[in-house]
């Protein structure tokens, strides 16, 4: 029950339960995004800035990746004490698919300042539950518990969780294990039937000001479609305490 097995320093196999949406032949890209900012924490840690925060995670998705052998690396662009940006990439067949850029930045004592006008979400307990392969195939999807409160097409509250670890046998951060849920947004409120309208999405950027907790991963998402062919999915990302951040993604939106 994981995404991905270790084979290497740098090697990963991924798993059924990766599998996509759109294609469930290619891995839904949700799981990539946990594994990689995964990978950013252990060369955090192995270089010794432990104590710095990932502030923002910003993903291009270059193309799909097959249910099979990944590769990561890892550099630091900007080396600081307190602040940082580390690119990793997730590579198949020595072919780029995922660049990622976090911005590490150090953890200051603010609890008296804290607070957000973002409004919170009913909890997990206080909706019902939502089958999401009524909408969509795949072992990702098929892998995932959901809460929801649709408004309308395109607008919803949901909460997300799951049983499956990221990678077998390894502890995960509270911040990898969130990033690996987020890309699900898109799918989660749909404007329109995925089988008449592909619209899927080409990054992923997080912003965190506040450290994931608890299972859950709440959802306050709007969905919007433009006139020529773009669209973009916004949340505000929340745990079981109230909002922690954003995220968003661009959406190439294809009629059939």
């Amino acid at each position: 029950m994981h995404y991905f097995d270790r084979l290497s320093d740098s090697a990963f196999r991924a798993t059924s339960h990766t599998g996509g949406a759109w294609n469930t032949a290619e891995q839904h890209i949700a799981p990539s995004l946990g594994l990689l900012a995964h990978v950013v924490d252990l060369d955090r840690e192995q270089r010794g800035q432990g104590s710095l925060r990932i502030g923002r995670l910003s993903y291009d998705i270059l193309g799909t990746l097959p249910i099979g052998e990944v590769t990561t690396s890892v550099r630091v662009l900007r080396a600081g004490r307190t602040i940082e940006l580390v690119e990793a990439t997730l590579s198949h067949d020595d072919r780029v698919a995922v660049v990622a850029r976090a911005w590490l930045m150090g953890a200051y004592d603010t609890e008296g300042l804290a607070g957000t006008a973002f409004p919170t979400i009913p909890g997990p307990e206080g909706m019902p539950s939502w089958d999401p392969t009524t909408v969509w195939p795949g072992g990702f999807i098929d892998g995932v518990e959901v809460r929801r409160a649709q408004t309308e097409p395109g607008r919803a509250a949901f909460w997300v969780r799951t049983p499956i670890a990221l990678v077998g046998g390894e502890k995960v951060g509270a911040v990898a294990r969130t990033a690996g849920l987020l890309d699900i947004a898109n799918g989660m409120t749909t404007r329109a039937d995925p089988r008449d309208v592909a619209f899927p999405n080409l990054d992923l950027t997080m912003h965190l000001f506040g450290e994931p907790r608890g299972d859950w991963v709440g959802f306050d998402t709007t969905v919007s479609f433009g006139s020529d062919g773009l669209g973009l999915t916004h949340s505000v990302v929340s745990d079981a305490f109230g909002p922690i951040g954003t995220s968003a993604q661009i959406l190439t939106v294809r009629p059939s």
